[in-house]
């Protein structure tokens, strides 16, 4: 089985993880990667395309989209693509609650044969629109690249990722933090460098007790959802590397994390929440963090993720991921 995947690479600098699942993607499947920057909409020419039957088909041969949201799907319309044919066409959607962005590749076309999404509320939403077979993979992590807590981490509270005005300035946080006996971090250096920018932000979660993330509904901006929230890889992450997350969790977040996996405190009045910031720094052990690194191995790992693709698409377990599998039920488990 030969498997390709199409990564519609978009810009900014918060795309890192998505990064990182390509590149594992294509290690665990020895998959051939097609990269296509996303510089917006696909040519008029491209469009029309869109209404044209579907080529043949080759056995054996299978096509992965990855898409940063629905309407960079659209770049699926391109000739070296089409011609040699496939015999299995799915599409990943990362941002898929932009459900209003959905170009015409994506709607009763027969060129995409499985569609998946990250938010599991709006499955029925998409098969309304899609006309497709729908599936959720959520949001996950790689849990290989947090190596398991061994000793105190230094950082009480780390701020990731955009806040609300109250929370947004990391001079002011620090001081307060300070005030109440808290060693605070700002915002890990950023890269226009997709991988290092991840590991930037690898480096400061390994180094923290409690991460800092709001929902976007409460700490809004240009590029989020006004009226939608959802988790993302900042909860993902911080997770992997034993962190509790503070703030204000989406309304996804009992669904997929667990109990004690997040902590609610005000968005608006930093005043209120240090008391109970305080006390999760006491209450923090190596030992609660260990708990939440083997919990998100044993539910957020990409590779649990991977593992129900392949059911989904009929596609036979790779021999690489089946063994990766054991060997993270086994950390899970120790």
């Amino acid at each position: 089985m030969q498997i390709d995947i199409l990564f519609i690479r978009p810009g900014g600098t918060g795309w890192g993880p998505v990064t990182e699942l390509v590149q594992l993607v294509r290690r665990i499947f020895a998959a051939r990667v097609i990269e296509v920057d996303d510089r917006g909409d696909v040519s008029a020419l491209r469009k029309v395309a869109t209404a044209l039957p579907r080529g043949r088909r080759r056995p054996g041969h299978h096509l992965l989209v990855v898409a940063a949201n629905p309407a960079a799907v659209a770049h699926l319309s391109h000739p070296r693509l089409w011609l040699p044919g496939y015999e299995s066409v799915a599409a990943w959607i990362i941002d898929s609650f932009w459900t209003d962005r959905t170009p015409r590749i994506l709607r009763s076309r027969p060129h995409v044969d499985q569609l998946f999404i990250t938010d599991p509320g709006l499955v029925d939403e998409w098969r309304t629109i899609s006309g497709l077979p729908v599936a959720c993979l959520p949001w996950g992590t790689d849990t290989a690249r947090f190596p398991l807590a061994e000793g105190e981490k230094p950082v009480d509270l780390l701020r990731l990722g955009r806040q609300p005005a109250a929370w947004d300035d990391d001079a002011a946080t620090a001081a307060a933090a300070a005030g109440h006996g808290l060693v605070f971090a700002g915002r890990p250096a950023m890269s226009e460098d997709h991988l290092k920018n991840q590991a930037n932000v690898r480096a400061a979660l390994l180094h923290a007790k409690l991460v800092l993330a709001f929902s976007n509904l409460v700490s809004p901006a240009p590029y989020t959802h006004p009226t939608r929230d959802y988790l993302t890889g900042r909860w993902m992450d911080a997770l992997a590397a034993g962190c509790r997350v503070v703030g204000v969790a989406p309304r996804a977040a009992p669904r997929q994390l667990w109990d004690g996996a997040t902590l609610e405190i005000s968005p608006t009045n930093p005043d209120v929440a240090w008391e109970t910031l305080a006390r999760a720094v006491g209450e923090w052990t190596l030992d609660a963090s260990l708990r939440t690194q083997r919990m998100a191995r044993r539910h957020l790992d990409w590779r649990l993720r991977l593992r129900g693709l392949c059911a989904t698409m009929g596609w036979p377990l790779p021999p690489v991921l089946a063994a990766e599998l054991d060997a993270l039920d086994a950390s899970a488990a120790a």
